[in-house]
């Protein structure tokens, strides 16, 4: 008998034969894999080292503009965490063995930048940056401490300081665009957190002073540093998948603080905050401290969905494909489960069209349901599954692998190609939230053989483009094209129309 008879033979046997049977497909598979489509669709991308300028260089002082949410993760991104979160960390790993996170922290690069000045409104978050800003050894509250920053109240005068060569903006999307402006004509180059303009107005002016002069620029978006995504553009360009025609990328959360309501800080009054500067350029409204902690909720301060989440997922997929602008966008939803007073939709659906291209982008969001729906690429002949990850399988009807799915060689069931970087998966990602951004690569990419936070990468990248030229992987021009998609969603869903984009006066219409 031939083996392969035998094993057939064998399969009828049962427990033992069926082990066997099942053995034997999967060796079969897995080599002729290896040897055959593995060669061929090999993958060698990776993310391009970031070379960082010695330590003799000129130190970057750096100021820091908003100091909440995101503005703290920032700050230790940069290499300034509050003492106070690494006793937590330290405290967690007592109990936890596998929270990985302060020694994760310790072996976090020193990038030569020194945090000269900061700015909060809310008292507390003020005293917490100089807190974090003193906290060069990265220790805990009983640690040695360097030179505390000053704080600002006006972000006006943290930005033309003598002592600041660049800064860092993480404050609510009303005054992204401000804040951006003057510190560009002040010559002091920008990191500024996603989205990049809270109007259409602001995305012409921000994207003219920071050509005109010359800074460098850098938006906030830490998945152009994810690992997977290079791998993922590769794929593409060997026509992996075959011809692309739809996307779909989504936000599912389901908890509070998946929702924007955050907690509301204890010390928090209209004493401890500077409710005029908050409003700006927003309509004036009484003191609110749940508009201030917030703020995410409603229009007067925020861009939605399509700000805060849908640009993840849009600059993710025109990294990898270089969308640019959409032709049309059309947008739905509604507020259908937190009744509380927000007047962003808590559902959300967005169609991109790109005819040029022969696809769409579909974007799809709840904020009340937890199901993993993911981000899939589908072309014809393989579609993939992006994230933390990187998972292609064949398209049964595929026309490059008809042949070898015919002969049993390549199973449609079964991955094709899979990538994860590293064995285990970053230990102590426990909020809903948290996961969430977790399996988008956002939190932690694989870098060197260890775990890396993507920020702190996108921050490097921005202070060696400072020190030694060249572009940024998210500049003014990918800022653009992100905002102009951003509020093309936006404008479709309040104007309940289809809105489109013209190329040659660069409108939306």
């Amino acid at each position: 008998m031939k083996r392969r008879d035998l094993l057939k033979g064998l399969a009828t046997v049962p427990v033992l034969g069926a082990f066997t049977w099942a053995w034997f497909k999967k060796q079969h598979y897995d080599n002729y894999l290896k040897s055959n489509i593995l060669e061929e669709i090999k993958l060698k991308a990776t993310a391009p080292e970031i070379p960082l300028s010695g330590p003799m260089d000129k130190q970057i002082r750096l100021g820091l503009i908003g100091y909440g949410i995101r503005g703290k993760h920032l700050a230790r991104a940069a290499g300034f965490a509050h003492p106070g979160l690494i006793d937590n960390w330290i405290d967690s790993a007592s109990d936890n063995h596998s929270d990985n996170r302060y020694r994760q922290y310790l072996e976090q690069e020193d990038l030569n930048v020194v945090l000269n000045g900061v700015c909060d409104i809310f008292d507390t978050y003020g005293r917490m940056a100089r807190e974090a800003g003193a906290n060069i050894h990265r220790e805990g509250t009983n640690g040695k401490m360097g030179p505390t920053p000053k704080r600002y109240d006006n972000y006006l005068e943290l930005i033309n300081a003598d002592d600041i060569d660049a800064v860092i903006i993480a404050t609510p999307d009303h005054w992204h665009g401000p804040m951006a402006i003057a510190a560009a004509k002040a010559g002091k180059h920008v990191y500024l957190e996603k989205p990049m303009t809270w109007t259409v107005e602001e995305t012409y002016e921000i994207r003219n002073v920071v050509k005109e002069n010359n800074i460098v620029f850098q938006l906030g978006h830490q998945g152009r540093q994810t690992e997977s995504y290079y791998k993922a553009r590769e794929a593409i360009e060997k026509g992996l998948l075959g011809k692309v025609t739809l996307i779909e990328v989504t936000t599912n959360r389901n908890d509070p603080n998946g929702a924007w309501v955050y907690p509301i800080h204890e010390d928090a009054n209209e004493n401890t905050i500077d409710w005029e500067q908050f409003i700006g350029p927003a309509p004036d409204h009484p003191f609110n401290l749940e508009r201030f902690f917030r703020w995410r909720c409603w229009w007067d301060y925020s861009t939605g969905l399509s700000g805060d989440l849908l640009t993840h997922e849009f600059d993710a997929i025109n990294q990898i494909l270089d969308l640019g602008i959409p032709n049309s966008a059309i947008s739905s939803g509604g507020i259908y489960y937190f009744k509380d007073g927000r007047t962003v939709p808590d559902v959300l659906h967005t169609v991109y069209e790109y005819p040029e291209r022969d696809l769409s982008m579909v974007y799809s969001a709840t904020l009340a349901s937890n199901r993993k729906r993911g981000r899939v690429i589908m072309g014809h002949d393989a579609s993939m599954e992006l994230g933390h990850d990187l998972l292609i399988k064949a398209d049964p009807r595929s026309t490059r692998y008809k042949e070898k799915i015919e002969n049993g060689i390549i199973d449609p069931a079964l991955p094709l190609f899979t990538w994860s970087p590293g064995m285990k998966n970053v230990d102590a990602v426990t909020s809903p939230t948290e996961q969430y951004f977790a399996g988008r690569g956002l939190l932690y990419t694989y870098r060197g053989g260890k775990w890396v936070d993507p920020t702190h990468l996108h921050i490097k990248e921005w202070l060696n483009c400072i020190r030694n030229g060249g572009i940024t992987s998210c500049n003014i021009d990918q800022g653009f094209e992100e905002a102009m998609a951003a509020h093309m969603g936006t404008i479709a869903y309040k104007e309940n129309r289809r809105v489109f984009w013209d190329p040659r006066n660069e409108k939306i219409v």
